[in-house]
């Protein structure tokens, strides 16, 4: 690889009693072809044996690897007690499976072939052999309704020393808030990747019931209304109908969505 592919990137995961899907994510992050990697851990003090396959993980690993466990205030708590360790030049939180061994070198190569600050690609959500979900966004304009997905989204480092963290006052959309508060003034240039790079866990904060997804929506208005943005309604109505979409859309994802959930 060229020198420009070897910028350092943090992969920040949060776990909390997640033992069988932290496992999965690790053996992902390992299956990696890029060779700069750091990942951290911020568990929540786990009581199964999470912490184990992280120490497991920790020992065998071919990257970097930083990990802590303690009580934490929450998901976005957690994510920001993964910002303040990090010490990549681009930052990604990642609780999930890449589909691609080569998907950190596509998305850093993205990144560094323009004047960008991040990029972000499309995503399925899968429970077992099942596609539910296909999230296929391209590029938008946010009153559109289109939002990247940011289980895809690799940023450059400064782009959160200058914006910010997470808003820990939103319980399942401080996600959507951050993305709302950089990506509005247009001023952050994101690269969009037209590969399916990451295979979800379906059930995650706002989606593993009706109550979330309402949240959800309560809080991305509230992320709106903030930034004053107008028409925050119409553009959760049009979100919402992305969302909807993606569902019908499932069943025509023909890509590799089984490579690293052994």
């Amino acid at each position: 690889m060229e020198d420009i592919m070897w910028k350092k990137v943090s992969l920040i995961l949060t776990s909390y009693n997640c033992e069988k899907n932290i496992t999965r994510t690790l053996k992902s992050i390992e299956l990696q072809d890029y060779p700069n990697i750091e990942v951290i851990v911020i568990d929540g003090l786990s009581t199964d044996k999470t912490v184990d396959v992280i120490k497991e993980f920790e020992r065998k690993t071919k990257y970097e690897c930083q990990w802590v466990s303690e009580k934490d205030n929450g998901l976005y708590d957690a994510m920001n007690k993964g910002l303040k360790i990090a010490s990549g030049e681009i930052l990604v939180f990642f609780n999930d499976l890449f589909l691609m061994s080569n998907a950190v070198s596509l998305m850093v190569s993205a990144i560094e072939e323009g004047e960008y600050d991040g990029a972000h690609a499309d995503l399925i959500y899968a429970e077992d052999d099942r596609v539910k979900r296909y999230w296929k966004m391209g590029q938008g304009m946010l009153d559109s309704g289109w939002m990247p997905g940011h289980p895809t989204l690799f940023l450059k480092k400064q782009v959160y020393e200058k914006y910010g963290m997470y808003n820990t006052d939103y319980k399942c959309s401080a996600d959507y808030e951050f993305m709302v508060r950089i990506l509005r003034e247009g001023a952050v240039k994101l690269n969009y990747v037209p590969h399916t790079i990451i295979r979800m866990f379906y059930g995650g904060t706002s989606t593993k019931n009706p109550g979330s997804y309402w949240v959800s929506i309560k809080e991305s208005y509230k992320a709106l209304r903030q930034y004053n943005i107008q028409h925050a309604i119409w553009i959760i109505f049009r979100r919402t109908l992305k969302v909807l979409a993606q569902f019908t859309k499932a069943h025509k994802f023909e890509g590799e969505y089984n490579q690293c959930s052994l």
